[in-house]
Parts: C-alpha cells; structure tokens; sequence
C-alpha cells in the first residue's frame, strides 16, 4: 500500500513549486505495483512513476531486501543506452515521512561500544585443558540458554524458512561463495562440487519441516559472542535476517569446538568434547528440541566450509583441513548428528 500522503509531502519538498498532485495505481505484477505520480508546476505537467516491490518472496522479504533491489535500479538505470532514468530511491520512516536514501556512493552502519572479551579467548584457553571449569561450563550453558530463548520466538512462513536454507547454500556469504573465495587449488572443484550438490539435496529434504521457522541470531559464531565483567553475554553482528532454522545458530557455535580441538590436537577431545556434548545436552535440553540432531547437515557443511578456508585460516595445517572436509562430507551422509561420535565424521 503506497502512503499517499507521504509521497505528496516528499514531492513538494523536492520539486519546490508544485500546485498539485495525482497519484494513480498503475497496475500490479507478480513482484509489486507501479504508481503514476502527476504533478502541476510552473512549467506545465511532470510524470513519474513511483515503483513498490511485494514483502515477501523473490528474495525481498525484508526492507533491507527490497531497498538494495532500488539502490542498485538507480546506480545503473543510467548506464544502459535507451533505459528510463531512476530519478531517487525513497524510503518511507517509522512516522510515516518518506525521505531520499539515494544517491549514496557507500553505506554505513554505527554501532554502539561495548567492553568485554570474545568467546575465541575461552576457545583458545580450552587447549590446555582435560576438562572444563565451573565458569566455562556457565558460559556454555549460558550460551545455549539465550539460544533456546530466541529460537522459542516461532513465526509461520514457509517462504522465510526455505530462504533460509537456500542462503546457507546458495548466497554470496554462505556455503557457494565461501568456497568462491577459496585460494585455487585449495580443494578441487568436483569435491566442492558434490559438497554443493550433497547440501542442495538437504535443502529439499528440511523443506517440509517449515514450522520449524524461529527467531535466530544468523552468524552465532565465538567472534559474534562476548563476555562482560560478570559474565554477562552481549552479541555483535546480527547476519542475514531474522528468522530461519534454529541449527543455524547451534552449528555456528558448535563447529569450533570441533575446529579448535581438531586443529590443535588431531581429533575432538578434552575441554572440546565436553564443549560441545554440554552444548548440545543443555541446548535440547532446554528447548525440548531432539530433531534439532537431524537436520544440522547443511548448516554444518557450510562452517566447514567457513573454518577450512585458508583466507580465515592460513595457517591450518593441510591434514586439519582435510578433516574439516571429511567432517563435511560425512555429516552430509548421515541421517543425523551422533555428539557422541563426532570423531568418527573426521574419518576416511
């Protein structure tokens, strides 16, 4: 629905001297509705058309979604020979005012400070241990304890939840365009290959269990996850909207356990196994959620992809690389995720 009102006002404020406004639906298509806006000036009648995209499907479910679709119409409208001119791209506020956000040659994002400390600082310290300390067992229950809480926020949307799983294979900062960054000769391509394809065949099997759909966090990895004086959690850098399949969060986290101990020791052990079998434990625990074990494939796939990469990681050794990818392959396998077995998926 176009906020008349809004429009109007945005036009008088742009275009100065104008005695009056008609605005008239065009008509609608599969994507959105089309809106010719007329205006009396001094130098007689002027057209527009004012273009709004549907909120849902076609990859446009959130604002951000459809405002990127008209940042792009106005940047290169202009260099195609014969194409009409995109004149400004406007976004309609939460008081219901329409203001320009095009022109803009780059895009920023302010954030506030916080003071604490990273969870790849207890990651790194779990190296030197057999087993955990009372504070690191908090942490992780903590951890799986704010997970629960989000992922408890459910919406009905078919269309989010298979976007969700088509992202973590398909989108340019999941599973195909982390291995586009691979350096050449990383992994050869028919093995990225059958991991692509392995992953795809998943999407298709999860795509019934859309109810799943939950509030998720979307790059829930130790970068992501800080710790206060006090022990309070704060998190950072919210990705890729927010609503999807809860084991994209949990897979976030729970990799490292399995990268960490790997890349340090050659299997998942100590402080690592008892990580990651306490995360899992308290997280299902706490939700109720057991399917959760059965349908953490593709997800895990793509932060194999993420931790074997030798642009994150250059200096992790070839055989640790390697498990990364057997880990991949064999998850991709499974009918689910055995915790207890976890070192069996590192194997030939």
């Amino acid at each position: 629905m176009l906020n008349e009102k809004a429009i109007k006002a945005y036009i008088l404020e742009k275009f100065g001297n104008v005695t009056g406004i008609d605005i008239i639906k065009l008509g609608s298509g599969v994507q959105g509705s089309g809106f010719l806006v007329e205006m009396q000036t001094d130098a007689g009648i002027k057209s527009y058309v004012v273009k709004s995209l549907l909120p849902e499907g076609f990859g446009h479910d959130y604002p951000s979604d459809r405002a990127s679709v008209f940042l792009l119409d106005l940047d290169e409208y202009k260099n195609l020979p014969r194409h009409v001119n995109a004149i400004d791209v406007l976004a309609e506020m939460e008081d219901g005012t329409v203001k320009s956000i095009g022109g803009g040659r780059e895009y920023y994002l302010m954030m506030e400070r916080v003071d604490g400390t990273d969870y790849f600082n207890d990651l790194s310290g779990f190296v030197l241990k057999d087993r955990l300390e009372a504070s690191d067992k908090a942490k992780i229950m903590s951890m799986a304890s704010y997970l629960s809480g989000i992922h408890s926020i459910k919406k009905e949307s078919k269309t989010l939840y298979w976007r969700k799983l088509r992202d973590t294979v398909g989108h340019g900062e999941c599973l195909m365009g982390i291995f586009d960054l691979y350096p050449d000769n990383t992994l050869p391509y028919d093995e990225m290959t059958d991991i692509i394809k392995k992953s795809v065949d998943w999407v298709y099997k999860l795509k019934p269990g859309y109810r799943r759909l939950s509030q998720i966090h979307g790059d829930f990895h130790p970068g992501n996850i800080w710790f206060q004086d006090g022990g309070d959690l704060v998190l950072l850098d919210r990705s890729r909207g927010p609503w999807g399949e809860p084991a994209d969060d949990v897979t976030a986290l729970a990799i490292n356990y399995i990268f960490f101990s790997v890349r340090h020791h050659g299997d998942v052990r100590g402080a690592f196994l008892e990580g990651l079998k306490l995360f899992f434990d308290s997280y299902v625990e706490s939700t109720g959620d057991r399917e959760i074990l059965e349908v953490t494939a593709p997800f895990f796939a793509f932060r194999c992809a993420v931790v074997a990469n030798p642009v994150f990681y250059p200096d992790l050794a070839r055989d640790a690389r390697n498990q990364m990818f057997r880990f991949a392959k064999n998850i991709l396998a499974a009918n689910r995720f055995e915790v207890e077995s976890v070192n069996n998926y590192l194997l030939l």
